[in-house]
């Protein structure tokens, strides 16, 4: 309160803060909110103590874990009963961050992991305090005597005085911190069963089971997918899944579903077997068809950026393969000459090393024969 982090902190919050802590259980680090019993135990009012539980949310002492509510959750025979608002008691990161210590995690997750070495000086020092206090028989000090606020002055630290954490008045603390400085004891979550006292005569008469919905499946183009369509596809479906062993465990109309981009495609079972095949998976998926489904949609995009480059380049696959199918017949006299002269300088190097052709053929002089007389148009 003294540091003036927040300009509406003061005296009533501590009041309210004092009666959350003394009902807190320290083990899970949680404190039912009770409004109206903060202001039967504390005198304030409503809007008071509303205000300064914001205004410790908002410094970070407290989360907000359950919402509760006032709708009856009683059984049919039963009182009344509705559920609490539960908060979550933390320590603000201010002062984790001036004792040192190493968080993680984020939020109300958060934990101590370990100390910086400024908490460790800090750490040490309150160590040596204590132990110096217990020699001249002073009994225990409070652990703000090791403490040093970082970024605070020293005539400022003498007005505010040292931060003193008084121990609770509750049998369960046991001397125990508030929830982020300790491991988190994991409750398994209450279920309530709900139902109400009584039944109006509107609701008594509507239907116990309504109407099932189905869900219209569309194709890609956005035509709806007709009754054909499913069954050619489940068709194809059951002869490609017997031949790939890691989906033998899937649902076959997931399996169908996740299959459709190949099969509306026309691809047949032998070729999508030999795809899924050749992903070569040494492992089993534990969902084959959202396995195929990922892995189709990876491959869908990564065509359309390789198509998208290829515009963005002026890449014309047409344009660039017609210069190759064009009729030059000085193209093919070049390529024919090119080979006559490799092939009568692979003959002189045969000859230079001692070795025969053991061929009676001439292939440059039949080469040069074909150049002589012409290639036709």
């Amino acid at each position: 309160m003294a540091a003036g982090l927040h300009p509406e902190a003061g005296p009533s919050t501590l009041v309210v803060a004092e009666d959350l802590a003394a009902r807190m259980d320290y083990r899970r680090g949680i404190a039912i909110y009770d409004r109206d019993g903060i202001v039967r135990r504390t005198g304030l009012s409503r809007a008071t103590v509303t205000r300064h539980v914001r205004v410790l949310r908002e410094l970070g002492a407290l989360v907000w874990l359950v919402h509760g509510s006032r709708r009856n959750l009683a059984a049919p025979g039963e009182g009344y009963m509705a559920t609490a608002t539960i908060y979550g008691g933390v320590i603000p990161l201010v002062y984790d961050d001036a004792m040192g210590h190493r968080l993680t995690g984020t939020g109300y997750e958060a934990r101590v992991c370990g100390v910086t070495p400024a908490g460790q000086e800090l750490a040490v020092a309150a160590a040596a305090a204590r132990s110096d206090a217990r020699r001249r028989g002073k009994g225990r000090t409070p652990r703000s005597l090791g403490a040093v606020r970082h970024g605070v002055p020293a005539q400022r630290e003498r007005e505010i005085g040292p931060v003193d954490n008084p121990a609770v008045e509750n049998s369960c603390s046991g001397g125990r911190e508030p929830h982020s400085p300790g491991s988190y004891h994991r409750s398994p979550d209450v279920r309530v069963e709900t139902g109400c006292k009584d039944t109006s005569r509107k609701r008594a008469s509507c239907r116990k089971n309504p109407r099932p919905s189905f869900k219209i499946t569309r194709n890609a183009d956005g035509s709806r997918r007709t009754a054909s369509q499913t069954k050619h596809g489940i068709g194809i479906t059951q002869q490609v899944r017997p031949r790939v062993s890691w989906t033998q465990g899937e649902n076959l109309r997931a399996l169908e579903v996740s299959l459709r981009p190949l099969t509306d495609a026309g691809w047949d079972a032998h070729m999508i077997a030999v795809e899924l095949h050749s992903w070569m998976l040494t492992w089993r998926p534990a969902r084959p068809a959202a396995y195929i489904r990922a892995r189709l949609a990876q491959q869908s995009t990564a065509e359309h950026v390789a198509a998208e480059l290829d515009v963005a380049e002026g890449w014309d696959a047409q344009e660039a393969s017609r210069a190759l199918g064009a009729s030059r017949p000085e193209l093919v006299l070049d390529v024919l000459e090119g080979l006559a002269a490799g092939m009568a300088a692979h003959s002189a190097r045969q000859a230079e090393m001692g070795l025969d052709d053991l061929t009676d053929t001439d292939a440059a002089a039949d080469m040069a024969a074909v150049l002589a007389r012409g290639v036709p148009v």
